[in-house]
């Protein structure tokens, strides 16, 4: 019986310095596709024709559409798909335990959830909530689809497994690409609330990031990653206050249209 097909998926933005290292490390898939976005300033696009084996530029709308769109885009040939992003890295031993689990013909998952350990701000975090970081990422390719506007999710039908080895995410180097994820993702998620119904509650700014900050600091060790642990407690729970002011700002805006 031959061995199920791999393909690994990518969206990428402005990932000039992440996807070359990215590709090299899912060499071991029989195909890699990436869709790149098409406002991206630099030079992912020729890092992408260069490395992948198919590659498309897309206008970004959401995240699940992007990741869908890579999924149509893998070959007809391709039984399952691993979705990762352009700061990730699949170790040795996970791309070993991928196959391994494939090609066990017992296997009856649908598909596998798959550990993160994050590199946040220059430190391996272990705690801050990243040791909960568990996402469903390899599925069988016919049984599911990316759903969500910004924290997007698969749907899937049948039981899912998960893996033991991970998923090396070399994320938020700096505070100032930290600062610029905030602003880009409270964006999309002020916009996603406003579309479902959510309305501002001054709560939102007054006492959840405080909450958040308690939680991930004290409930989620946070302290225990150090100075950097800090910083990324302190900044999760800015973007809780941005983005609820965000969702104030389209509420009066659409009150006064």
């Amino acid at each position: 019986m031959l061995e199920p097909r791999l393909a690994v998926l990518v969206v990428a933005r402005n990932e000039e310095k992440n996807l070359a290292a990215c590709l090299n490390s899912a060499r071991f898939a029989d195909e890699r596709v990436v869709v790149v976005d098409a406002s991206s300033e630099d030079a992912t696009f020729e890092i992408a024709r260069r490395l992948a084996d198919v590659v498309s530029v897309r206008a970004f709308d959401n995240f699940a559409d992007q990741r869908n769109a890579a999924l149509a885009l893998a070959s007809a040939s391709v039984d399952w798909v691993l979705s990762i992003d352009a700061d990730e890295r699949v170790t040795p031993e996970l791309a070993a335990e991928i196959r391994r689990r494939l090609a066990d013909s017992s296997n009856t998952c649908a598909g596998f959830r798959v550990p993160i350990k994050s590199e946040i701000l220059g430190r391996p975090f272990g705690f801050s909530g990243t040791q909960q970081d568990l996402p469903l990422r390899l599925f069988r390719r016919d049984r599911g689809r990316w759903t969500g506007l910004v924290h997007e999710t698969v749907a899937i039908a049948g039981p899912i497994g998960r893996m033991e080895q991970f998923l090396e995410h070399r994320t938020l180097p700096s505070i100032r690409v930290f600062l610029g994820k905030i602003d880009h993702y409270t964006t999309l998620e002020a916009c996603d609330l406003h579309q479902s119904g959510r309305r501002f509650q001054t709560s939102d700014v007054a006492l959840r990031p405080i909450w958040t900050f308690l939680k991930l600091y004290l409930g989620k060790q946070g302290f225990r990653d150090g100075l950097e642990g800090l910083m990324f407690c302190a900044l999760s729970a800015v973007s809780v206050a941005v983005r609820s002011w965000k969702l104030r700002e389209l509420y009066l805006a659409r009150r006064a249209s």
